[in-house]
């Protein structure tokens, strides 16, 4: 498997999505958010998608040049149009938004709607982190791949959630994940790369397991711990989609068959700052602690070492960044294809 520097990846995604009618200034942001996602290892979010949002764009089912607006405001709350642009954007927009009340307030929470997808959810709980407060993102996917418990009928999505805390000299604790035991994303990046997938991830109508990516229609995800995933889902699907006024249940477009009908993706995130509660430095301390207690207590034999949420991603990213992003040959084909097409060369 070929690895490029993170350097080339966005420069080409920044190309494309330029060709596709997206601004300098915007097509330079998304391509930097896509990058992230692949250096810290969510490789079914990053430049994998890339073909697909040319696609959606092309086919009018993302405007180009949105204008990304507040709704409604109070002190500690926003609601965000994102016009249908990319998500990448929409997010960003609403976690600074988020950032910037909650300075104020201790507190904020930012909902979004028409908004699309936008990658990894840690992305964008990491923004507050970085300044200093706890991130939560919640989010409707783009597509319906579970059904509620003990049903057949895919009315519910991945619909996933992220938390993000920052930490001193520790790596920050950052929980990124779905309401489904995977996300739809890592059955497509098995499907590309001819890999089969673990029982547990899939079954089919009738509930037997599927290991064939290439079979993903004929099933769906299982969610995590049984109907509480389910239980999960529905809940984060209603505080991103439905209190947005954004897609949720059967109103979802899957954006995986359809490229021309705009998703109205719902998204929400919460900052709460640290200084609000106590000392930043004290916190920090604090959660090292917590950190070094938890990875220093006893294992189960079988077990090498106990991980905190988000240590390996924030390892992955350091190791990507000197080594390069691993590019699977089916991928880097697929690119060199778009980029032939677009008229911007190929990546490699």
């Amino acid at each position: 498997m070929d690895r490029l520097p993170a350097d080339a990846l966005r420069s080409f995604t920044r190309k494309a999505l330029r060709q596709v009618g997206v601004p300098e200034e915007d097509a330079a942001q998304i391509a930097a958010l896509m990058i992230e996602a692949d250096l810290q290892g969510s490789d079914g979010h990053g430049i994998f998608r890339l073909p697909q949002y040319i696609r959606r764009i092309q086919a009018g089912g993302v405007n180009p040049r949105p204008n990304i607006r507040i709704e409604r405001s109070r002190a500690a709350m926003a609601l965000v149009n994102g016009d249908n642009g990319m998500g990448h954007l929409a997010m960003r927009f609403a976690a600074q938004t988020a950032i910037q009340k909650a300075r104020a307030a201790g507190a904020a929470w930012v909902g979004v709607r028409w908004s699309n997808h936008a990658g990894p959810a840690s992305l964008y709980a990491k923004m507050p982190m970085r300044e200093g407060m706890i991130g939560m993102y919640f989010a409707v996917g783009n597509a319906n791949h579970l059904p509620p418990w003990g049903g057949v009928e895919m009315l519910l999505s991945t619909n996933p959630i992220a938390v993000a805390i920052p930490a001193g000299t520790e790596p920050p604790i950052v929980l990124d994940m779905a309401t489904t035991v995977a996300a739809f994303g890592k059955v497509k990046t098995r499907a590309q790369r001819g890999e089969t997938m673990p029982e547990g991830w899939m079954v089919d109508r009738e509930g037997r397991p599927l290991t064939d990516p290439k079979r993903m229609d004929e099933g769906f995800l299982l969610p995590i711990g049984g109907y509480k995933g389910y239980g999960m889902a529905l809940v984060f699907g209603i505080l991103a989609g439905t209190l947005n006024r954004a897609a949720m249940g059967r109103e979802v477009v899957d954006f995986n068959h359809d490229d021309a009908t705009p998703t109205n993706t719902g998204q929400a995130i919460l900052a709460i700052d640290v200084s609000a509660f106590e000392e930043m430095d004290s916190f920090k301390e604090r959660i090292d602690a917590l950190a070094r207690d938890i990875r220093g207590s006893e294992r189960m034999k079988g077990f090498e070492r106990i991980f905190l949420p988000g240590e390996q991603s924030h390892a992955r990213f350091v190791e990507r960044g000197k080594l390069g992003i691993p590019v699977p040959p089916a991928l880097l084909a697929s690119l060199n294809g778009l980029g032939e097409t677009l008229g911007i060369g190929k990546l490699a």
